[in-house]
């Protein structure tokens, strides 16, 4: 059985996260949201990131996205939607 570490392919890393804007072409923004403990006080608090991804499809804001890592297609751009998991897909 190969893996992708054995055969020198590297892993594509994958976040989920929720879909804020659809207004450009081929292109939607996805919020990913972690949660991180603070240092000081022990509390999570809940940090979010802005991607932009890669897409074909039309994908209506509000929907459940999984992103993957690929290669800089542009300036900003260097993830391709994967999958839709939840939400409606006009």
């Amino acid at each position: 059985m190969t893996t992708p570490e054995s055969t020198g392919a590297r892993v594509k890393r994958t976040l989920t996260g929720r879909v804020v804007s659809n207004k450009m072409q081929k292109t939607v923004t996805v919020l990913v949201e972690r949660k991180v403990k603070h240092p000081v006080y022990g509390k999570y608090v809940l940090r979010s990131t802005r991607f932009h991804a890669h897409t074909d499809a039309q994908i209506s804001e509000g929907a459940t996205v999984e992103i993957q890592e690929s290669r800089p297609i542009s300036r900003t751009k260097a993830w391709v939607v994967s999958r839709v998991v939840s939400g409606a897909q006009a």
